[in-house]
């Protein structure tokens, strides 16, 4: 790794020296800049679609892209909460919008599905500093657009990777902060070789202790591009990944030991950690034919392997496979091994009057499942060290279909319509890290579809309303902790907006009603590797309003801000708690607080100065779907200072830019989550086995970063 460090590093020098020493013409970017936006069209929507979103660019990230993964850089946006287990948004982080949890964010990368095909939650921590080869991103709130890959049930976050540079050039970005927070960051690009070749790439690595006592992250990543464009072709080759370790943190803390040390940790082993490697493959070949006509073609392949270490006492021999002898404490290591293709293809017509796009998905997924002793202190005869205790193979494949129209009625008159058809077989069978069978086979047929239409009332103001209908197959944990009685849940997504554009005011509002048809909730509890459990409502409905402004009070400050109000209930909740059935009527979804809001107040004195005050309001929440007051996690407000700093230059360096972060600025010690029993037992050892996540208190991050 450090010589790699070292090789990108004189190639970032090399690179800029040639670039100072050569005269290079400015060249019209708007074509590559519209090529490279192909690569998402598909899936993202323009300003003006029915489709409740936010976009944020390359500028927008960079401003506080000092280690943090992604969730945390978009927990300011509208229903967004972010959280981590570490406590200081570095390792596992989990981002929830309106509600929902990551297994129901689809998330895309250059229009590639990336949600994991089997428990299609997302894992940041793979591709540590990702936001560094991000160049733009899009958030859809709802169901949003057809988009690839998993269905959207809270939100769709589709990204874009680095677009084409035009100059030879590069960045060595270095942070550091609290609790041994650090990130150095190499990146370079060749910029345009002949007129039409661009080879680009960035190595980062990330570490931290943790917030959370021995909470460590140990990030490694890369990503690597090259291209050729020539006006009328873009063809992009990538190839991105990481190494990842991280010491447990998902244990959470009980109430007693939250009070007593909240930054400690139960777990004691001193290896208790996870270890994953991914690498992704990507190729796309976008063509302009002619005025009308364009195609986008995107293959991918994803290599996935890792496993979790955790060591275990006094355990049953029957438990192991008869591995060990009843009462021998034992270290196991359980393993996923996986492999992830896919293929993308979509066409695009568009005149004065039409844009028609249509295109297919297919997927496939396979995940080897495993589990080994690595020791034993009493080991059965006859056994050997990795001997396997349990295996079970999985199987899926995705494909779908669409065809999306957006048609200028009149000049106020925009209509659009979306078709998508869904088609999903998912296979596992063997054993449970638990030693129960798990025997699946089923096939998924889903139609989903959307329409809409926006009315521009004058040049600054116009609305929307829209229907969208989704459709979700159960994950694989669904099946561990259901059984064959778990059904795939639907929603009916209904959106009313408006946008006003103002000279100094930007504001959207919005109000959406999702009504669920046997809903996945979670139920608050976790299985034995801190997944959150989930199991079928009937009824359920998330009814809300978004109101998200952008005041520019003067040359010198802006202000932005945003607020979600929300209603989340489960009609006539039916429970089976010690052994009977109780209807407790109405209830309130688990992690769904009916305030979330957000803030900055931007004052920039110069041009190349600008001081941020962030503030983020989360309201109280249950951890359970039984309105169970002991389940209840308070309210929280928290408020960040960020301020960067740009020196221009005129030698070597373009630029410097310093950046600093101050989280949590008035330390409000708070949990953003947490996990209980509650839903499936009562009484005081449900309570006394509740578990809280800490998030950390008054941080800081300093960074500087050279642009050649």
């Amino acid at each position: 790794m450090k010589n790699l460090f070292l090789f990108l590093t004189l190639l970032v020098l090399s690179v800029s020296v040639t670039a100072q020493e050569k005269k290079q013409t400015k060249k019209d970017t708007t074509k590559t800049e519209n090529l490279d936006e192909v690569l998402v069209k598909a899936i993202r929507v323009k300003e003006k679609a029915p489709i409740t979103h936010s976009n944020l660019d390359k500028k927008d990230i960079a401003k506080r892209n000092l280690g943090q993964d992604i969730p945390m850089l978009l927990n300011y946006l509208p229903s967004v909460v972010s959280s981590s287990d570490a406590g200081a948004g570095v390792g596992y982080t989990y981002l929830r919008v309106r509600g929902s949890d990551a297994s129901r964010i689809n998330v895309t990368i250059n229009g590639i599905p990336y949600n994991d095909a089997e428990s299609q939650g997302t894992f940041w921590v793979n591709i540590g500093d990702f936001a560094s080869s991000t160049q733009s991103l899009q958030l859809q709130r709802g169901v949003g657009t057809s988009t690839n890959g998993a269905g959207a049930f809270g939100a769709s976050l589709n990204i874009l990777t680095d677009a084409i540079s035009e100059e030879a050039g590069g960045e060595i970005s270095n942070s550091f902060g609290s609790f041994g927070t650090r990130k150095h960051t190499v990146k370079f690009t060749t910029g345009r070789i002949n007129e039409n070749f661009e080879v680009a790439g960035r190595l980062s690595k990330i570490n931290s202790d943790g917030y959370v006592d021995r909470a460590f992250s140990d990030l490694k990543s890369y990503f690597l591009q090259g291209s050729y464009s020539d006006g009328k072709t873009l063809i992009k080759a990538l190839a991105f990944g990481g190494e990842e370790q991280t010491y447990q943190a998902w244990a959470g803390l009980s109430a007693e030991q939250l009070e007593e040390d909240r930054q400690q940790n139960p777990y004691t082993y001193d290896n208790e950690t996870d270890n994953y490697w991914q690498n992704h493959y990507q190729l796309h070949w976008s063509q302009r034919l002619d005025n009308n006509w364009s195609t986008n073609v995107g293959l991918n392949y994803t290599r996935g392997k890792g496993y979790f270490e955790q060591y275990k006492d006094e355990r049953d021999a029957e438990d192991y496979a008869n591995l060990i002898v009843d009462g021998s404490d034992v270290i196991v290591r359980r393993w996923l091994d996986n492999d992830f293709y896919v293929v993308n293809a979509n066409v695009t017509y568009k005149n004065e009057k039409l844009e028609v796009i249509s295109g297919m998905s297919y997927n496939t997924y396979t995940n080897d499942h495993f589990g080994e002793v690595i020791w034993g202190s009493d080991l059965a005869p006859n056994t050997s060290i990795r001997d396997r205790y349990y295996f079970s193979k999985a199987d899926k494949t995705d494909w779908s279909a669409f065809a999306k129209a957006t048609i200028n009625m009149t000049d106020k008159f925009v209509a659009f319509l979306d078709l998508q058809g869904r088609f999903v077989n998912y296979k596992t069978n063997g054993l449970t890290s638990s030693r129960a069978p798990i025997n699946v086979d089923d096939d998924f047929s889903f139609f989903n579809p959307k329409f809409g239409l926006t009315y521009d009332l004058n040049a600054k103001n116009s609305f929307y309303a829209s229907y969208a209908r989704g459709n979700k197959e159960p994950n694989r944990n669904d099946y561990e902790s259901n059984g064959a009685s778990v059904k795939h849940e639907s929603l009916n997504d209904i959106e009313l907006g408006w946008r006003y554009n103002g000279a100094t005011v930007q504001l959207s509002a919005n109000a959406y009603y999702m009504l669920y048809d046997n809903q996945l909730v979670l139920t608050g509890a976790l299985d034995n590797v801190g997944e959150y459990l989930r199991e079928n409502v009937k009824d359920s409905y998330r009814l809300g309003l978004e109101i998200d402004a952008n005041i520019k009070m003067s040359k010198k400050f802006n202000f932005n801000t945003n607020l979600a109000i929300s209603e989340n209930k489960i009609k006539d909740l039916t429970i089976e708690r010690d052994g009977e059935l109780k209807n407790l009527g109405n209830t309130t979804l688990a992690f769904s607080p009916s305030v979330i809001s957000g803030n900055a107040l931007t004052y920039m004195p110069y041009e190349n100065l600008q001081f941020s005050l962030l503030g983020k309001y989360v309201g109280s929440q249950y951890l359970s779907n039984t309105d169970t007051e002991a389940s209840k996690i308070d309210s929280y407000f928290v408020s960040d200072f960020n301020v960067v700093y740009e020196i221009k230059m005129n030698k070597i360096f373009k630029s410097i830019v310093l950046q600093g972060l101050v989280n949590n600025i008035f330390n409000k010690e708070y949990v953003d989550r947490g996990y209980t029993y509650l839903d499936t037992w009562s009484g005081p050892e449900a309570v006394e086995i509740q578990g809280y996540y800490p998030q950390a208190t008054i941080n800081f991050l300093l960074g500087a970063t050279l642009k050649f």
